[in-house]
């Protein structure tokens, strides 16, 4: 009887996500940007209610032995909150895509058609233990006019409970249907199963996890899916690297933040730079004990590394361990990437502008950098506000997708009584 109950609620909230999508599309950018605002405000001023919430979610997580990297995704602070809200008054601050002209072009007989950017309708977003992305998915789907479904995991339910009961009750004051963010507050699995079904109300729908959920979404949804992709980043560190350049950047890009997809996993080494690069990066790694698994080649000098197997080089830690390669030559390197990336983001360390130019154009990632960390693939630092997710697909979006990836078209035909011959 439960489960019957469960899914007429589920019901329920798709018809009224899909009721509420024509309000939204004809929100003002004015009424929206406003909106925006006094929701980022009130995120700030609620911050020790989402907290304590928070808190709830991060003592059951512990308890049931969550990882160091998971338990860094789920915990929010007063500086994290406050960049949930910095990310909506940025948003605020961006130009609406909604209803910008892609195209205007006349027919000889005389029809007039307009291709404009319109909302995708009600977006879908199954996710895991990131109350984070309640705020910034919102954010970003109200803006371009959608109405958002989310279904968090059980491990932030707290946390996203919180967070979304100051959305809503900020769109009522604000006079905006609270509908344009619904929340599945069921955190069981057959619940994500049939919302994936619910081609009828959700438009598409974006998986937000582990290899896990990104699977099961892929193979089992009718809605047609955006794959956000897992990150096993590469950084390449090159004959003609700057080892001065490369050693900040790795441990940026590994160490700031282990729990995120943007994170090096990955280091592959030109056998040319083995002896001047790795004792100063193996004291750097050990130094914020990260746990090297490395070839032959690299153990012959750092003889503390553990031997790494094949899996080791295609895995998404989450975790203060990194995968070492040893390669003769770029091309070895290219190959390498190409073969174990997950198409996120990979980064070459080099001073050689040829080598540079050949990782650019050869590696088939989302992202890719020179000279750069891995952790900068993310909406809000490439000043998109915040990010629905960073997808690794070719189809209709790739990576960091932001207000005009959340967006379709569609096309105005003006005419004077014309009929077809």
């Amino acid at each position: 009887m439960r489960k019957e109950i469960s899914m007429s609620n589920l019901e329920k909230i798709g018809q009224r996500a899909a009721a509420a999508k024509f309000e939204l599309q004809t929100l003002s950018t004015e009424k929206k940007n406003k909106a925006l605002r006094a929701i980022a405000e009130a995120l700030q001023k609620r911050g020790n209610e989402i907290l304590e919430s928070n808190a709830k979610d991060l003592k059951i997580a512990e308890a049931n032995g969550m990882n160091s990297g998971l338990l860094d995704r789920l915990r929010l602070t007063k500086e994290r909150i406050d960049a949930m809200a910095e990310g909506l008054v940025q948003i605020a601050q961006l130009p609406d895509p909604i209803g910008e002209v892609l195209e205007r072009f006349d027919r000889p007989n005389g029809l007039h058609i307009t291709k404009l950017r319109v909302p995708l309708g009600v977006i879908g977003i199954i996710y895991e233990s990131r109350p984070n992305v309640t705020a910034d998915a919102f954010g970003l789907c109200f803006k371009s006019g959608n109405v958002v479904v989310l279904k968090g995991g059980s491990d932030a339910i707290h946390s996203n409970i919180a967070v979304s009961t100051v959305i809503r009750e900020t769109l009522a004051i604000e006079g905006i249907t609270q509908d344009a963010v619904c929340l599945i507050t069921d955190t069981d699995r057959q619940t994500a199963n049939a919302l994936m079904k619910m081609n009828q109300y959700i438009d598409v729908l974006i998986p937000r996890g582990g290899a896990g959920l990104i699977k099961a979404v892929v193979e089992n949804s009718t809605i047609p899916v955006i794959e956000t992709g897992t990150g096993n980043c590469h950084i390449y560190i090159d004959e003609d690297a700057d080892i001065s350049k490369a050693i900040p950047i790795i441990i940026n890009a590994k160490t700031q933040r282990i729990g995120v997809c943007n994170a090096c996993e990955s280091l592959v080494i030109n056998e040319k730079v083995l002896d001047k690069a790795l004792p100063a990066l193996g004291e750097a790694l050990r130094a914020n004990n990260v746990e090297m698994r490395a070839d032959e080649s690299v153990r012959a000098i750092l003889p503390d590394c553990v031997s790494a197997t094949e899996e080791d080089y295609g895995r998404e830690y989450l975790d203060y361990i990194i995968s070492m390669k040893t390669v003769a030559s770029i091309e070895e390197a290219i190959a390498h990437i190409n073969h174990y990336t997950t198409g996120h983001s990979d980064a070459i360390i080099t001073e050689n502008d040829e080598h540079a130019r050949m990782f650019l154009e050869r590696i088939d990632s989302a992202c890719v950098y020179v000279n750069a960390s891995t952790r900068f693939t993310d909406g809000f630092e490439f000043g998109f506000g915040a990010e629905i997710g960073i997808s690794t697909q070719k189809l209709h979006a790739r990576g960091p997708m932001g207000l005009k990836e959340l967006t379709a078209y569609k096309y105005t035909i003006e005419g004077n009584g014309q009929i077809r011959e």
